[in-house]
């Protein structure tokens, strides 16, 4: 299976070509230089490899939540890309690329919470469970004020992303978990949006380059962006 994905949705850039099991990849942590980062960590990639856009079977995306701007510009670039090749898309998660990360950091059976700062005073937040190596979502996306989160009690807990750099002791307190280990500085990359867009695609849930779309969570500003065009 080739895949080429992208993920944009915080101040970390990055690309990735999944070539059968072969994974390539771009990442750059450049705060509002990502306009100028994307395309051209594509066509990196895509030289690296020696394929061109009708080569390969899907695109993905980090379809959000995250920053507003950089959310909308990586839907805005892959549904470019789908047009111009006429691929499926992969919409993915960004708490869950996120979380991904923890795969063979943590065990089965232990609990994974993806948090994203979303400034405001509020987070981007998840939970999630390793099942068989796997991620298996136990919540909804939310954006809530981190001190507000209404977890169950769990026995091992792993923590990933930069809000546990910003509310950790708010979160350390609401999460209540026996055991906690929190994974540092950790962005959404490509890579693992790569890597969860193979189980989308077998499980036939891509999407034609229309109907790839954002997922801000904030209503008025999700409204907003729809009224803008």
């Amino acid at each position: 299976m080739k895949i080429l994905a992208i993920e944009t949705a915080t101040e970390a850039c990055s690309a990735a070509l999944l070539l059968d099991g072969e994974l390539l990849d771009r990442f750059q942590v450049a705060p509002r230089e990502h306009g100028n980062l994307i395309l051209s960590m594509v066509d990196e990639l895509l030289q690296q490899a020696g394929v061109s856009l009708q080569n390969l079977d899907a695109l993905a995306f980090g379809r959000g939540p995250g920053s507003f701007t950089g959310v909308r510009m990586a839907t805005g670039v892959i549904q470019g890309l789908a047009f111009a090749a006429n691929l499926p898309v992969a919409p993915v998660s960004t708490l869950k690329a996120l979380a991904q990360q923890a795969i063979g950091q943590a065990n089965d059976g232990q609990t994974v919470y993806a948090v994203l700062d979303a400034r405001m005073a509020e987070v981007y937040w998840c939970e999630y469970i390793i099942e068989n190596g796997r991620l298996k979502d136990v919540s909804k996306e939310a954006v809530i004020a981190p001190s507000t989160i209404s977890a169950v009690p769990r026995k091992s807990v792993v923590g990933i992303g930069h809000g546990w750099d910003t509310y950790r002791d708010e979160l350390t307190q609401v999460v209540n978990a026996k055991s906690l280990s929190i994974i540092p500085n950790a962005l959404p990359r490509a890579r693992e949006v790569a890597q969860l867009a193979v189980q989308l695609i077998n499980n036939g849930q891509t999407v034609a380059a229309e109907n790839a779309l954002p997922v801000y969570l904030r209503d008025n500003v999700a409204k907003k962006k729809a009224q803008q065009g």
